[in-house]
């Protein structure tokens, strides 16, 4: 690997993972350094400041078209003119995991298994995160005492056998702190395993060190998701990430995000598929994207994502078809006619696992689509998003 001049940096520099995360892109100057910013982007960044942060690594950035504002890689990180359009919805938190916290960030909305969000930090803040209401914010950092908390609350209930370590993103951790973290949880006799949920070997692969290949498999059974969206993503070097991953024994899955102008076509979507499966990662699921506020541009129809996935099946290898699924505050529920029922207007009713029914709004848009859901009466009892959540709200609106 070459020096990178956009920050007079030296192979050494560049390919340390902390230096990446110290020298992230985080303002405009910064930024021209690897883009030329449109108009919409420049009006974006200022009119987003103080709702959602952005910030980039250098890697991730080398990895923009320097002039095509719709490359997939950009859409991801650089606020965009659309984020700040009217929404039909924009919901803070449209999984309630606040409503199922009983301490601290710790998300228990299954019976055996829980969401633990060790830190609110990333190495990039995604535009169209679940968690934009608190990556990135020192409200919702985690203490060394509050992390005690957490774990105490997973030795006290024996339900519990699997425990998800999510965010933020706990990579970025120290790997003495994983250490520790993942030692108390391998001490506690009912937990039979620990899953990380980790967008660093996407943007910050140099982070997947060796030395922290090591601590991993120090403490198996130690599985990792982590997301990528888009062929361009799957460099050299997150590859190289994810294989020593997988020469750890730590199984690697992938949780994908539906996006419109990103991925929602057939052809980008198996081509990700595959290279995902050549990089040793296993496609887990296709999430549609949740009702987060200044997001409407990068909702898909849900008909479009139900025609992706008849588009893979039968076309590609079995184990390179990853599930399409909504998370509801009911858990996630599948995309398939198994499970949805029909379209009431603007809004997708299906039935959750747990049995209670869940009308997503999701309007067609004008969307052409193979899949015809039959139009139905909205059902007595059916829950959706409420019109009265908090919502993130940009400028002056």
């Amino acid at each position: 690997m070459t020096a990178r001049p956009q920050h007079n940096a030296s192979v050494d520099e560049w390919d340390d993972w902390r230096w990446q995360m110290r020298h992230r892109v985080s303002d405009l100057e910064a930024l021209e350094r690897y883009v030329t910013p449109t108009d919409g982007e420049r009006h974006a960044i200022e009119a987003t400041k103080g709702v959602f942060r952005w910030t980039i690594t250098p890697y991730y950035a080398s990895l923009m078209d320097p002039v095509d504002p719709t490359c997939p890689i950009r859409q991801h990180v650089v606020p965009q003119s659309a984020e700040v359009a009217p929404d039909i919805v924009g919901v803070v938190d449209p999984l309630d995991e606040v409503g199922h916290s009983p301490v601290k960030n710790v998300v228990h909305n299954y019976p055996d298994k829980i969401a633990f969000c060790v830190t609110s930090e990333c190495a990039v803040y995604c535009r169209y995160c679940l968690r934009k209401r608190m990556v990135g914010d020192s409200d919702w950092m985690m203490r060394k005492d509050e992390l005690r908390d957490g774990i105490a609350y997973v030795r006290d209930t024996p339900a519990i056998r699997d425990v998800l370590l999510t965010g933020g993103d706990p990579l970025v951790f120290s790997d003495a702190n994983l250490d520790w973290l993942l030692g108390e949880l391998a001490s506690i006799p009912h937990v039979e395993v620990v899953r990380i949920g980790s967008r660093l070997p996407v943007v910050n692969p140099m982070r997947i060190t060796d030395e922290l290949c090591a601590v991993l498999q120090k403490h198996h059974p130690v599985w990792l998701n982590t997301h990528f969206n888009h062929p361009k993503e799957l460099s050299a070097e997150a590859r190289a990430a994810c294989n020593r991953l997988a020469n750890a024994g730590v199984p690697v899955g992938n949780q994908t995000v539906l996006l419109a102008g990103i991925n929602d076509d057939a052809e980008t979507m198996r081509a990700l598929c595959q290279e995902l499966v050549s990089a040793r990662v296993r496609p887990y699921y296709v999430y549609q994207a949740q009702l987060i506020g200044g997001t409407a541009h990068l909702r898909t129809p849900i008909e479009v994502g139900m025609d992706i996935m008849r588009s893979l099946r039968g076309h590609t290898s079995g184990f390179a078809v990853p599930a399409y699924v909504l998370d509801t505050p009911d858990g996630k529920v599948p995309l398939t006619r198994d499970y949805i029922l029909g379209r009431a207007g603007d809004h997708v009713v299906m039935e959750t696992t747990r049995g209670t029914l869940w009308a997503e709004p999701n309007p067609l848009l004008g969307a052409t689509s193979r899949t015809r859901l039959p139009e139905i009466a909205m059902p007595d009892g059916a829950r959706t998003v409420p019109t009265g959540a908090p919502r993130f709200v940009y400028g002056d609106d």
